[in-house]
């Protein structure tokens, strides 16, 4: 049974999630938000998105551009939850993995390092 949990809760799993990321990685991070949304129109069923472009594809010529954005889906991740121990843990894996999309790290690698 999916877990009951108010947006405000989750957006605060969601923070906690970034704030242990260790310090070099969040130094290192730029030019990206990271959003909570209630569920991807596209794709319903899927946990977070790297909406930009990757740290390794930039150029010189980037710059004056929208922050890129990772969006968490609030909806498929409690759907796929029993208790508020696995949101913790699925927000982390999922926060973990699109930043590492931000990092330019594809989904193979991800899965390599336990983070898919």
């Amino acid at each position: 049974m999916p877990v009951e949990m108010s947006v405000r809760r989750f957006e605060e799993l969601v923070s906690e999630a970034l704030d242990e990321l260790p310090p070099e990685f969040a130094a290192a991070m730029d030019n990206v938000v990271v959003l909570v949304e209630e569920f991807n129109e596209e794709e319903p069923d899927i946990l977070g998105l790297y909406h930009g472009i990757a740290l390794t594809e930039r150029r010189s010529d980037y710059g004056g551009v929208l922050p890129d954005r990772i969006s968490i889906y609030r909806q498929p991740i409690l759907g796929i939850c029993e208790t508020e121990e696995d949101v913790v843990e699925e927000v982390l894996i999922t926060v973990v993995h699109e930043i590492g999309h931000h990092f330019g790290i594809d989904d193979a690698r991800l899965h390599e390092l336990g983070w898919g």
